[in-house]
């Protein structure tokens, strides 16, 4: 998995400038997900309802930096009762240790372009692990810290800022330009991660009976990704491989969740997960369905977070065609990293543009409800909301929201004034490997 990064910033899913040959290879022996949804637009609630199947505020981690109940149940608590050996290697997110008991193979949280190259993501830890016991399954979570800020690892000559192509939704400024240069560059910086890894399986001919799940996350931290539940901001990339099984170069179009993960890797490996929010996509990738969820859905809060808002709730509902966006805190400004001190955000203000002005406006203040039309404006630059004609999208979404928000225990603004109390006041992850110490 990578780290900050927009689904759409991959060349096989479209971006003519980003180099990623190794990801790229990957969708040609496997299928691509058009359709994939994380379930929050933060590191921590994301990775957390990812491990654990179970959506953010019902797992109790939906602030970042946060935590999940007692009790609840991880990947590894599914497949070590399999008989399988279950490990990560890389950034660590998630609390408390005991609700995530995978086995720490090193790593560490954030990198930063200062620590020695790879010390952060040792990957000869994991080629280590997975060739250590033939006998017995294994189940590997690669974590990489790229491409999240301060994107200084890569070579960003390769990528010339003039020549590059700002996507619609983004304000062209130098300052944006040179930004997306550096990002660039570390998204081929992990692609090469990914290539490594994937070299470790071929080397050890573990290839051919291994699946292999690549994931982007959340967004960027440009403008409209991260903290955001635009599309850009939840919608992730999902290239996965199952040789033999799932047809090479293929495209799916099923709506499937974060939270359909552990489901789908738990009846891969003959179990059944309990308790959890998503169900497994197994029947899509076997070939006996095309379609997944009709609903799939998202949270972020700002409370908590590095110079959030005091309170800004977002939850979001999409069928993959309509994406809806209900905003707790409307009378508020959203507030967070970008709007504190961002260049990028800050190079807005200064175009006079009606375009500039209008996104940098739409980016701290949010209307009570949102409506996108993701086949005609894939880019969410046109709120349909209070369009007439778009009533019974904006009602059936808005219902479904409902329903969900109640089976969840989510009770709105008390859920987002509560969320200080998630999380820990000692954090147990951290760039030292402190996480695997208490781990054990």
């Amino acid at each position: 998995m990578a780290d900050d990064m927009t689904f759409t910033d991959l060349g096989c899913y479209g971006n003519p400038d980003v180099k990623t040959p190794h990801i790229d290879r990957l969708a040609t022996q496997g299928v691509r997900f058009t359709h994939c949804y994380n379930a929050a637009p933060t590191c921590s609630p994301l990775r957390q309802s990812l491990f654990t199947g179970v959506y953010p505020v019902r797992n109790g981690a939906h602030p970042n930096h946060s935590r999940v109940y007692e009790g609840v149940k991880s990947l590894p608590h599914y497949l070590s009762p399999l008989g399988y050996r279950v490990a990560i290697v890389g950034k660590r997110h998630e609390a408390p240790a005991s609700a995530f008991p995978f086995e720490m193979l090193g790593g560490s949280h954030g990198d930063g372009g200062k620590t020695p190259d790879g010390a952060d993501l040792p990957l000869a830890k994991a080629r280590e692990f997975i060739s250590e016991d033939r006998s017995q399954p294994w189940c590997l979570v690669v974590t990489s810290n790229q491409p999240h800020t301060p994107w200084n690892r890569g070579d960003s000559s390769q990528y010339d800022p003039e020549t590059l192509t700002v996507p619609p939704y983004l304000v062209d400024t130098p300052t944006l330009r040179e930004a997306m240069s550096r990002y660039y560059a570390e998204i081929t910086y992990m692609d090469e991660q990914v290539g490594t890894m994937l070299r470790h399986l071929e080397d050890l001919n573990l290839q051919q009976n291994t699946v292999v799940l690549w994931l982007s996350e959340q967004g960027s931290q440009l403008p409209f990704g991260k903290w955001t539940c635009y599309d850009t901001g939840i919608h992730a990339a999902a290239v996965l491989r199952w040789p033999g099984r799932v047809k090479p170069g293929s495209e799916s179009e099923a709506l499937i969740s974060y939270v359909d993960i552990v489901p789908t890797f738990v009846e891969l490996a003959g179990g059944t997960s309990t308790d959890v929010d998503g169900k497994s996509f197994a029947p899509v990738l076997r070939g006996e369905t095309k379609r997944h969820n009709d609903v799939v859905f998202s949270v972020n809060t700002t409370r908590g977070i590095y110079h959030g808002s005091e309170a800004f709730g977002i939850r979001s509902a999409t069928d993959g065609r309509w994406l809806y966006i209900r905003n707790l805190h409307h009378d508020s400004e959203f507030q967070n990293m970008v709007t504190h001190r961002d260049p990028v955000f800050a190079s807005w203000k200064a175009v006079e543009s009606d375009f500039a002005q209008q996104r940098v406006k739409s980016y701290v203040r949010r209307a009570p409800e949102e409506l996108y039309d993701l086949a005609n404006d894939p880019w969410c630059v046109t709120n349909l909301a209070t369009k007439p004609r778009r009533h019974d999208k904006l009602t059936h979404l808005s219902a479904r929201m409902d329903s969900w928000m109640k089976q969840q225990g989510d009770l709105g603004d008390a859920t987002e004034r509560a969320a200080e109390t998630r999380q820990p006041k000692q954090k147990p992850w951290s760039r030292n490997g402190e996480y695997a110490q208490q781990a054990k």
